[in-house]
């Protein structure tokens, strides 16, 4: 059979097993046909055959299976990063600055905001204080709530006596007054409404530069755990020009104690898709965070709340779960606390598998002895951000986390090791933009349990550590498994030809050296895309 695509390297190397003996591959369309050496050439080339020769290691292409594209590119495009702001002070001092240079007092917005910054409960009072009658809207870092200035609420005429479909809330002080701190999504988008609209093609500009600098860092898919607007738009009008660097699979979020309405809405958008993104998949929020006292766990936190699911009426979250699985739609839920995890778990369990892909929960940050063999009973795969707790916990116990909720369950937190041992299909994912958009940083923190560019940090639940084929296997061949993807994630004759090409093997390097292994080109459906990325990106 003749190839479009012969590409030799000095390997080829599957994750979880030994190097290949093959040297070269051939690519007919968006498949490998053959693999092996100087055979390979003379059988497959033909005149129209390109013909690369690549000094790298070629390996399955990584995927992050848990990102936001569109909206978390519009904020890194358009709002003010707080990532290394560490004090009130600098907060203040950067709103400051941020004025300054937009020429405006309308609406400053930010985000990856610390909670941990305020002394207690968050609050936009001090906002006001120093910038009166200037809207600012600072987004958290686990982007589950927002932080707004007193000209927030006054200009939206926000009463703090809001009700919702779901568990949002709006915090307020004794008096009754809210204070800024406003918590989960039906809440968020209250302020989110009204920010100032961006043209599709500004959009799209912000979306492909996010996307193009993630294939550059070797990923050649993202699941993106969102679809709201203008993400159609956005997608097609990038599709449309050939210019999506990268596969990118999408979950429209099913809105929390929704109805058949909600859910036949979900699945017309299955049919929607273009040659390098499509939907397939819906995604639940069964709760919200523990930072924001909104995930269910079965015991209370230090300050009695973590105990609610954001579905008033959880019961109706299991029949959507069988509304979908019933149509082959595979399922991602959100579900953060013990209690959230279980009930997701005997959802799926009662609905029973998916022909489309497979089922997941995403995060199941603290969970208990008895979960973990569930996920190998059920074939559920255990979709962990480890990157979460590594950098935005502390492992002296200090962070609003850990004291929520306590040292036991956090001694359970991102159990990535424990999860292995009871055969559960593990898969690694950024949360981007909450975690780092660079896949070989995820990948070398997941190994060290500890930030791979501090040598000298503190790792969290060590023994948790992962192998270097571990951590790739869960970001080759189980985001396969998610989409349902036959051949995927894997170097073989008749597997889909998406790949990563790497200057050295990873899987023989240490975790730093691996954060720090250019990315020499990407192949996706068969097409070869050249990036070359040395340094690594933290994507923030």
């Amino acid at each position: 059979m003749n190839a479009d695509l012969i590409v030799r390297a000095r390997g080829l190397r599957n994750p979880g097993g030994d190097p290949l003996a093959a040297t070269t591959l051939a690519i007919r369309g968006d498949r490998i046909v053959a693999m092996g050496g100087d055979e390979i050439l003379r059988e497959h080339a033909a005149a129209h055959t390109r013909i690369e020769m690549i000094d790298g290691v070629i390996l399955p292409g990584l995927v992050d299976i848990h990102t936001h594209p569109v909206w978390g590119s519009i904020e890194r495009g358009t709002s003010l990063d707080l990532d290394r702001i560490g004090t009130l002070g600098e907060l203040l001092a950067a709103t400051g600055e941020r004025i300054d240079q937009l020429g405006t007092r309308d609406w400053i917005t930010g985000f990856n905001l610390d909670v941990n910054l305020f002394d207690g409960q968050p609050s936009g009072q001090i906002l006001g204080e120093r910038f009166p009658g200037v809207k600012i809207s600072y987004m958290t870092a686990d982007a589950h709530a927002l932080v707004v200035s007193p000209a927030v609420i006054a200009h939206l005429g926000i009463t703090g006596r809001e009700q919702f479909a779901d568990a949002s809330r709006i915090h307020t002080d004794a008096q009754g007054a809210p204070t800024g701190y406003i918590v989960e999504l039906q809440a968020m988008d209250l302020v989110m409404a009204h920010y100032p609209d961006l043209p599709i093609e500004q959009a799209a500009d912000h979306v492909l530069a996010e996307l193009s600098q993630m294939a550059a860092c070797g990923l050649t898919g993202v699941h993106a755990l969102d679809f709201a607007e203008p993400s159609e738009a956005v997608y097609k009008y990038l599709d449309d020009r050939g210019l999506l660097p990268l596969k990118v699979r999408c979950s429209p979020l099913i809105p929390a104690d929704s109805g058949p309405e909600a859910w036949e809405r979900a699945v017309e958008q299955q049919a929607l898709g273009g040659r390098r993104w499509q939907v397939a998949g819906v995604k639940f929020m069964l709760d919200g965070t523990a930072d924001n006292g909104s995930a269910w766990f079965a015991h209370p936190d230090c300050y009695g709340q973590n105990t609610d699911s954001l579905w008033r009426n959880p019961e109706a979250y299991r029949r959507a779960i069988a509304y979908f699985s019933a149509r082959g739609i595979p399922t991602a839920t959100h579900a953060i606390g013990d209690a959230a995890v279980a009930y997701a778990l005997d959802a799926i369990e009662a609905a029973g598998p998916v022909a489309g892909g497979a089922h997941r929960i995403e995060h199941l940050e603290s969970i208990g002895d008895q979960l973990l063999p569930r996920f190998a009973q059920l074939g559920v795969i255990a979709s962990v951000q480890p990157v979460h707790g590594i950098r935005l916990t502390s492992p002296d116990g200090s962070d609003n986390w850990s004291v929520r909720l306590g040292s036991e369950r956090s001694a359970h937190g991102w159990r990535t090791r424990d999860l292995l041992r009871a055969k559960a299909p593990l898969a690694l994912g950024s949360d981007w933009p909450i975690g780092a958009a660079d896949p070989r940083i995820a990948l070398a923190d997941a190994q060290l349990r500890r930030p791979v560019e501090q040598p000298g940090a503190m790792p969290l639940h060590l023994e948790q550590a992962l192998t270097a084929a571990e951590a790739y296997h869960a970001m080759t061949s189980v985001p396969a498994l998610a989409a349902g993807q036959e051949g995927g994630g894997i170097l073989a004759p008749g597997a889909c030809a998406d790949l990563t090409i790497f200057a050295r093997d990873p899987l023989s390097l240490e975790p730093r050296a691996q954060a720090a292994n250019p990315v020499l080109a990407t192949i996706v459906d068969g097409k070869l895309e050249d990036h070359r990325c040395d340094a690594p990106g933290n994507g923030s």
